[in-house]
């Protein structure tokens, strides 16, 4: 089992910066995946991005690219959510995931958190 949990929400003006943190516990393996998603109200969870536990190789979805960084801390079993430029469509609930291998399913859930960004 792997346990994850969101920090660093929060409210910020169009073009500023968050970070968010997720804390991760469990039995975890060099080939999981670690992943983030947001949803919008009233709209489907969609990917942000994706980091391997094991070498640190990212990937992100096209709305995010170039503003948005995740990175990982493994002594300290966190990994990390930079997001700059932030624009209100970037409202949503924040959640990171894990996966046990790339292409599995997202098996493991946070309970997200809150970023809200204003014009």
């Amino acid at each position: 089992q792997v346990q994850l949990v969101e920090s660093g929400g929060g409210s910020v003006q169009a073009g500023g910066s968050l970070r968010l943190s997720c804390a991760v516990s469990g039995r975890i393996f060099s080939s999981y995946g670690v992943g983030w998603f947001r949803q919008a109200s009233g709209k489907e969870r969609e990917f942000v991005g994706r980091i391997t536990w094991s070498g640190g190789i990212t990937t992100y979805a096209d709305s995010v690219k170039g503003r948005f960084t995740i990175s990982r801390d493994n002594a300290k079993n966190t990994v990390y959510l930079q997001m700059n430029s932030l624009k209100p469509e970037d409202t949503a609930v924040y959640y990171c995931s894990a996966q046990e291998m790339y292409g599995r399913r997202w098996d493991y859930w946070g309970q997200g958190t809150q970023v809200t960004v204003s014009s």
